[in-house]
C-alpha cells in the first residue's frame, strides 16, 4: 500500500469516527485456544484465522511452535511498527527503515508458583525502534514514535491495567 493511500484511509477513519463517536467503541471477535496434544495450543478466530504455540521440551512441550510468551512480544512489536507505519503516512512521510524489536525480563518462579512473590508476567518490557526517512528530521522521526507507541493498542495493554473477568464452565 502506497503511503497515500494509507494517509486516506487514516484520514477517512478519523473524520468518521469524529462524526460518529458511538461507532468507535466495539467488542473484539473472539480467539478460541483449543489444546492439540501435549502442551501445543491452537488459537482460532471467527473467520478462520490461527496461531498455534507450543512449550519448550525443557518443560514438557514439543517445541514445535512458538510460545505464548513469544506470540505477545510480537504482537507488541508488530502493534507497534504498524503503529508507526500508520503515523509516518498520516503525516505524508514515507519511511525508507522501520524496525521495531521487543523483550522482556521474566522470572520463570512466577509461571510456575515457585514465590508468590514473583508475577507470572514479564518484569518488565523493552522496546527498540530503528527508523529512518530520507529528509526527515530525526525530532519529527522522534515524535512520530512516541506518538504512535502512545497510542499502539498492544502497548497500551502492557503498560495499562486491564480491567478483565474469568468464566468457567465444567465440561
Amino acid at each position: 500500500m502506497s503511503v497515500e493511500h494509507i494517509q486516506n484511509s487514516v484520514k477517512d477513519v478519523i473524520a468518521y469516527l469524529k462524526e460518529n463517536p458511538q461507532d468507535a467503541k466495539s467488542t473484539s471477535a473472539p480467539i478460541t485456544a483449543v489444546m492439540e496434544e501435549g502442551l501445543r495450543c491452537r488459537a482460532t478466530g471467527v473467520n478462520g484465522e490461527s496461531a498455534v504455540t507450543d512449550m519448550p521440551k525443557a518443560v514438557g512441550g514439543g517445541g514445535t511452535a512458538p510460545s505464548p510468551g513469544w506470540l505477545a512480544r510480537a504482537a507488541l512489536a508488530t502493534c507497534d511498527a504498524t503503529r508507526i507505519a500508520m503515523r509516518a503516512a498520516e503525516l505524508g512521510i514515507a519511511l525508507d527503515m522501520l524496525e521495531v524489536t521487543a523483550d522482556s525480563v521474566d522470572d520463570d518462579r512466577g509461571l510456575f508458583g515457585i514465590d508468590k512473590s514473583v508475577p507470572a508476567g514479564s518484569l518488565s518490557l523493552r522496546t527498540r525502534v530503528t527508523i529512518g526517512a530520507a529528509g526527515v528530521a530525526e525530532e519529527t522521526l522522534r515524535e512520530i514514535v512516541g506518538y504512535a507507541v502512545t497510542h499502539s493498542p498492544v502497548a497500551d495493554g502492557c503498560r495499562r491495567a486491564t480491567p478483565s473477568t474469568l468464566e468457567v464452565t465444567i465440561a
